[in-house]
């Protein structure tokens, strides 16, 4: 008889002991996943507040970059245009700073998309700016790209094919100075190849003209124009990227 009360205690005592193991293992296990559940939440809200942070960053730089392209382009073809480099309807002229109204926010968009792709594609490639980035090198050059402009229509050549090569090294050495990078010499390109085919397309059709045309219904130099704009628009873009990418850093 002791000895079947005393299995009877010890079998009492195992169940209790297994018991007690399975409700601490439950609650360490409901504990954890009450810890996995708050950091999740946490990390899902700091998610959601960097990703709403971009995506101010991303409209402010668009607008600004959008206000830069429709401030030169207004200042710009006022310039062609007293210079009679381009011709628009009597209709057109008298309308705000001499320049159709298209023109303006057409130019301010493309001034976005560019701006914004600039340091898109300098982080897809892996190329850091060879350059330290400061303000001033950017207002540089801008005067350097408006001086270019104002050398296409100031300047008077035998032909047009010295002033397209003229231009075209103004441009180049624009680039080297204040760029040097492939993805902005390539963006450059691109940009001026398809603004050259836009602007030939809207000059058949009749929307405006350019005087003594030589190459097909455009000027020569024009390719030239398109690439140092788009070499500073670019640079403005990458100073407002790592502007941006500073004031983070700074909090």
């Amino acid at each position: 008889m002791p000895r079947l009360e005393g299995h009877c205690w010890s079998c009492s005592c195992s169940s209790r002991m297994k018991t007690k193991d399975l409700s601490s293992a439950s609650w360490v296990s409901s504990k954890a996943e009450e810890m996995m559940s708050i950091i999740t939440s946490v990390m899902r809200h700091a998610y959601g507040s960097l990703h709403s942070i971009k995506s101010a960053n991303l409209i402010r730089r668009g607008l600004v970059l959008f206000t830069v392209g429709v401030f030169l382009a207004l200042v710009l073809n006022l310039l062609q245009i007293q210079r009679n480099v381009t011709l628009f309807p009597e209709e057109v002229i008298a309308t705000l700073f001499s320049s159709a109204w298209w023109i303006p926010p057409s130019c301010g968009t493309a001034a976005a998309v560019v701006g914004l792709l600039y340091p898109c594609l300098d982080s897809h490639l892996g190329e850091p700016h060879k350059f330290k980035r400061e303000w001033a090198s950017v207002m540089r050059c801008i005067a350097v790209f408006v001086g270019i402009n104002h050398a296409s229509a100031k300047l008077d050549f035998a032909n047009n094919v010295q002033l397209s090569l003229t231009l075209a090294a103004l441009s180049l050495g624009l680039w080297w100075t204040f760029d040097r990078s492939r993805s902005g010499f390539g963006l450059g390109i691109t940009t001026a190849l398809l603004a050259t085919l836009i602007t030939q397309l809207l000059v058949y059709n009749g929307v405006y003209q350019y005087t003594s045309p030589d190459f097909l219904y455009v000027r020569s130099w024009l390719p030239c124009i398109f690439f140092s704009g788009g070499v500073t628009v670019g640079n403005i873009g990458r100073q407002l990227a790592m502007g941006a990418a500073e004031k983070p850093h700074k909090d």
